[in-house]
């Protein structure tokens, strides 16, 4: 049997990707922070910033750009080249800079992102993502330590990280709705209690805002078993499918009262409810 000898040899393997879609408030992947979770230019604003920090305790560098994710109707994202049916990209009416930025630790930088050629676009939604990658930092073979071993194969894994965060321009009004339905109480092998639903859409927009799931006990105490923010249904979805696992440390009898469940937007100002289900125990 002949053996191979390898000298020198660098293999780089295992590229991670981690893309993540975002809330309101800030969204954390590796060592960056990323606010807002989403943007949404509705005709009030023509820029917006976005604020991404360096939570590391190394110099890190993100290319930015834009891509475009088709949503599963379990919320997962696959990215896509054109658009699905009924879908609009609205990479060609954004505009952003920088395109490229190196972070130094606890460092902190906006990117400008502007919407451009917006006037003359039909009524409706237009999603595109921005996408923050990380660039590896490599080093030089002659600045690595030496392998004692000159006959081994050396294999170094490097994590490369991504985010993305959507990117939304509405033009006209819109005329969404929202059902709950398909509610289903089961439980897990782990004996947790778990609710699963469907969130409907109709309309010309997509909707974002938070779950919440309460028991509500023949005498009328109520009981928050679950509260889950940032869950979106985007056009052209029609609906999305949710697990939602309830808190197993409070103490409610699933066999007596109801559970109501309530999908509210999120909002500066007064949240807007897009619906409420009653499912009748048990």
């Amino acid at each position: 049997m002949s053996i191979l000898k390898f000298k020198n040899i660098r293999l780089i393997i295992g590229i991670l990707f981690a893309t993540l879609t975002i809330q309101e408030v800030s969204y954390a992947q590796g060592n960056l922070l990323i606010t807002p979770r989403r943007i949404v230019f509705d005709g009030s604003r023509r820029v917006m910033d976005i604020t991404l920090a360096n939570t590391g305790a190394d110099t890190a560098t993100y290319n930015i750009s834009l891509i475009q994710y088709r949503m599963n109707e379990d919320g997962s994202f696959t990215e896509i080249t054109e658009p699905d049916p009924g879908q609009k990209f609205a990479g060609d009416n954004l505009r952003f800079f920088p395109r490229r930025i190196t972070l130094a630790p606890n460092e902190a930088q906006m990117v400008k992102m502007q919407v451009t050629n917006i006037n003359n676009l039909e009524p409706g939604e237009y999603r595109s993502h921005a996408y923050f990658r990380s660039v590896p930092i490599v080093a030089a073979l002659g600045d690595e330590a030496k392998n004692t071993d000159s006959t081994a194969l050396s294999i170094k894994l490097i994590p490369i990280f991504g985010i993305s965060i959507p990117i939304i321009i509405r033009v006209g009004t819109s005329d969404v709705s929202v059902t709950i339905t398909n509610m289903e109480l089961v439980t897990t092998p782990e004996n947790i209690k778990r609710l699963n639903l469907t969130l409907n859409r109709a309309g010309n927009m997509s909707v974002y805002g938070d779950v919440k799931v309460t028991h509500i006990a023949p005498d009328g105490k109520e009981t928050i078993l679950s509260n889950i923010n940032g869950l979106a249904v985007y056009t052209p979805n029609a609906l999305r499918a949710i697990s939602i696992d309830l808190d197993p440390e409070k103490a409610v009898n699933y066999s007596l009262g109801k559970l109501v469940i309530t999908f509210v937007g999120q909002s500066d100002t007064k949240p807007v409810k897009y619906a409420e289900a009653v499912m009748n125990l048990p």
